[in-house]
């Protein structure tokens, strides 16, 4: 299992969205995959946790991290492959870690947490909570907005991953996103 939770290697940059649900991750992802002429892996979790919703009127469990995880690295994986350019990832392990911590007692699986730790990604664009909330079936915390972003934070902070916070509407973001790649892109 712990092969499948590993990161390929590939000649591309890669970059996290990062964040607490409904904070723009996904509109960010595609806005600039179209923006480079790239790819970007989709979050696995919500398939995942929306076909478990449509099928068993069931939220995530603490055995469904695993399969998530595994889902995601493969998906990664199999994209980094398709890029030479830049990779835009709507999450990562690290991201499925602190959704780990927070909703079950600080609890993750060790697995998970040591390749969230050890999976490497050039930079993260951690996205901030002034996006207004957009419920759905898989969104469960409107009112911790400021706990889960503060959760976030703190782990890119303990891991010293590399991050640029991104505030303000659509077109703010994507330019400072954009400003950022860039630079990574002319290294």
């Amino acid at each position: 299992m712990e092969e499948k939770l590993k990161q390929q290697t590939s000649d591309c940059i890669k970059v996290v969205l990062f964040g607490p649900e409904s904070t723009g991750k996904t509109t960010l992802s595609s806005q600039l995959a179209r923006y480079y002429n790239s790819i970007w892996v989709p979050e696995y979790a919500r398939e995942y946790l929306q076909n478990k919703w449509n099928n068993e009127r069931k939220t995530c469990e603490p055995k469904d991290l695993l399969p998530i995880a595994i889902g995601q690295m493969k998906l990664e994986n199999e994209l980094s492959q398709k890029t030479n350019s830049v990779l835009i990832c709507d999450t990562d392990l690290l991201e499925t870690k602190v959704y780990s911590e927070a909703y079950y007692q600080d609890v993750c699986d060790p697995v998970l947490d040591k390749y969230a730790q050890e999976n490497v990604y050039d930079l993260y664009f951690l996205t901030y909570i002034d996006t207004p909330w957009e419920a759905d079936d898989l969104r469960d915390k409107p009112d911790e907005r400021v706990r889960m972003f503060n959760a976030f934070e703190d782990t890119l902070k303990k891991y010293k991953k590399p991050y640029v916070l991104l505030k303000g509407g659509k077109k703010e973001r994507l330019e400072k996103a954009v400003l950022h790649i860039n630079k990574l892109l002319n290294k």
